[in-house]
């Protein structure tokens, strides 16, 4: 493999409110969805961050301890699909899941993913994917896990496994 690099806007090695668990959160750099009210809008500059290699990463996660899995958000964690892959690969090589932010939606991402082998790597690599833009007039604060009530929770193993979307708690 190449020696891949990912720009971030920010890490956070122990969260809870980021997916279940308590969670390693990877903030990506850049994002083309621009959502009013985002609550990151410094991580939208494509060109922002800090880099970091994919190796570099790797043995972040790994120190921590305690851990139930890896967040991949963003900015959009899809703009850098390839190395994020390869993060999420390592990360369920220790035992670890797999959540991943999205302002896409599940179906789009299946549709770039027909072209773009390395956003159906990250999407196949991810075991939850919170999915669709932050919408400020569908603001929902007491969804787990997400800001607006036209996003979802849906488990991308069940739903391949069952060949329909498959939602998590059910919405």
């Amino acid at each position: 493999m190449r020696e891949q690099n990912l720009y971030l806007s920010g890490i956070t090695p122990e969260s809870i409110v980021d997916g279940p668990g308590l969670r390693y959160v990877i903030f990506t750099q850049g994002c083309l969805h621009h959502c009013p009210g985002c609550h990151n809008p410094e991580s939208w500059d494509i060109n922002g961050g800090k880099e970091f290699s994919v190796k570099e990463i790797i043995r972040m996660i790994k120190k921590q301890m305690k851990i139930q899995g890896v967040t991949f958000s963003g900015g959009e964690p899809f703009l850098q699909a390839e190395g994020l892959a390869h993060v999420a690969l390592a990360v369920h090589q220790t035992g670890l899941d797999v959540v991943t932010y999205t302002g896409f939606t599940y179906e789009e991402l299946i549709e770039k993913g027909k072209t773009d082998g390395n956003i159906n790597s990250l999407l196949c690599a991810t075991d939850l994917l919170i999915d669709g833009k932050y919408i400020h007039k569908k603001r929902a604060v007491d969804l787990p896990f997400r800001g607006s009530s036209n996003q979802r929770i849906i488990d991308v193993v069940k739903t391949r496994e069952n060949g329909q979307i498959m939602l998590m708690y059910g919405d």
